[in-house]
Parts: structure tokens; sequence; C-alpha cells
């Protein structure tokens, strides 16, 4: 049966019940039943009938509940497929392509200083493959979000992560409300977070980040916008070599962030560190 005919169910039969039992009281069964015994027969009738069709309700919504569940559990695994297949093609797979280019122009190298120049940028080329894969690889061990964590338990998780593996210290100013971003903006702006901490601790010898995120109701849009900023106080870097051939990073982050409408910047502070700023509309349009 489905969920749609058990509301109407429920809505019609204890009605037409409770009318047939009065008629039926008043008709054939008044010299057997007092009006007293009837009138608490009534609501028995009532009740027992209701509660049988609310269990069917029930048990369909049960059903309902579990599908939903197995369909969220899929589309998450075919959301981190994605996201490594992502990475895979805009980082490992151009590196190599890089790694081959280098190994060819190391075939013709006339003298050994230009030898020794392009064995030295395939190292660095090697050891820029080695941190993707580590990377992709712990987003897989380690997802956006995990199952036992909470939003924010997942973005101090990450922040601890840094002071562990680089000693970098992360302060963490959180100004938004948890249920401002849905399920899949919170996914992506996890792992927009997680590229830039893991570009600071590649580049910018950083000693400490500060990341502030708040928001505030924009009337004329009806929409709430949220603006995150991840500041380091490291060397810093030009804008235009964030974007040089064989720089992914920032392009990763634009895109996941274009594909939900927002926008990503990044801007050198003075005297040294450098401000990310992610922006955009929170929540469902």
């Amino acid at each position: 049966m489905s969920y749609k005919w058990l509301k109407w169910l429920i809505l019609w039969i204890p009605t037409v019940a409770i009318g047939l039992w009065e008629y039926l009281r008043h008709t054939l069964l008044l010299p057997f039943i007092s009006m007293d015994l009837g009138n608490l027969l009534a609501p028995v009738f009532v009740f027992a009938i209701t509660l049988t069709l609310l269990r069917a309700l029930f048990a369909k919504l049960e059903n309902m509940q579990e599908t939903l569940q197995r369909e969220r559990i899929v589309k998450a695994a075919f959301e981190e497929r994605e996201q490594l297949a992502r990475e895979l093609h805009d980082g490992i797979s151009q590196s190599l392509f890089m790694l081959s280019v280098k190994l060819d122009k190391l075939e013709r190298a006339k003298t050994a200083a230009d030898a020794q120049l392009t064995t030295d940028q395939i190292r660095k080329t090697v050891r820029h493959v080695y941190d993707d894969v580590r990377q992709s690889i712990a987003n897989l061990h380690d997802a956006p979000l995990r199952a036992d964590m909470s939003w924010m338990q997942s973005i101090h998780h990450l922040t601890e992560e840094m002071a562990q593996t680089c000693g970098i210290r992360t302060k963490v100013e959180w100004e938004v409300q948890d249920g401002l971003f849905t399920p899949k903006q919170k996914v992506e702006l996890l792992a927009i977070m997680r590229e830039a901490l893991m570009n600071v601790q590649k580049h910018a010898k950083a000693e400490h980040i500060h990341i502030r995120c708040e928001s505030e109701f924009n009337p004329e849009v009806k929409q709430s916008l949220f603006r995150c900023l991840i500041v380091d106080d490291g060397i810093g870097a030009a804008p235009e070599k964030l974007f040089e051939k064989g720089k992914y990073g920032v392009k990763m982050m634009q895109e996941r962030a274009e594909a939900l409408g927002w926008s990503v910047t990044v801007q050198q502070r003075k005297p040294q560190g450098t401000t990310i700023e992610i922006s955009g509309r929170s929540g469902s349009k």
C-alpha cells in the first residue's frame, strides 16, 4: 500500500467507522448494549482502527528512511570518487605529463649542466606528485565530513592535523550557524579549506594561521551571505605565481567554489602573509 493511500485511509476510515458504529448501535444494538457501554466502546474501536493503520504508516516511513539512508551513502561514495577523480586529473595527471616531458628533455640534454638542471626539475616534480598522492590517500582515509564527527569537529580535526604535521598554530573563529549550509556546501567548503591549508603548509613557511568565517542576511536577495578568511603570516606569493604552469592548488579551489556560485580570491598581505577569501551565498537557492 502506498504512502498516499495510507494517509487517506487514516483520515477517512476512523470517521466512517465511528459513524457506522453509531448507526448500528442506535438501530440494531440498542436493546443489547447500553448507552454508557456504547459510548465507552466507540473510542476503543477508533483507537484500534487508527493504531492498525498507523503501524502500517510507520513501517512505510521506516522503509523510506532506510532507503534514503542507503541513497545518501551511495551518493557520498560517488561524491568521494568524483573528488578523487578531479584531484587526479587536475593535479597528479598534469604533473606526470610534465614529468614525461622533462624526461624527454633530459635525453636531449647536451651538457652536464643542462642534464643536472633537468634532473633537479624532475626530482622537484616527483616530490610534488608524491605530496599530491599522499593528500589524495589522506582524503580517502579521512573523508571531508566523517560520519562520527560533526562539521565543527571536522574543522578542528583539520587544524589539529596542521599542528601535528608541521607545527603551524591555527586559530578558528566560527560565527556561522551549523544549519546555514547544505550538506554538499559543507563538504565543498571543507575541501576548499583543506586545499588552502595544504598550500600554506607546502609553500608559505608560516607559523600561524587565522581562520574566520562569518555570515549576514541580505534582504535584497533574501538569503544569507558568508565570508571565510584564511590568513597566514608566511612569505606570501605574487598572484601571478599562483597560476603559473604546474600550479593547481588555487585553480582547484576556484573550480570547486565556482560550481556552487562562490568565489575564491588570494591577496598578499603587508609586510608578509597571504589572505584567502571564500565568499558567496549559503543554503539552498
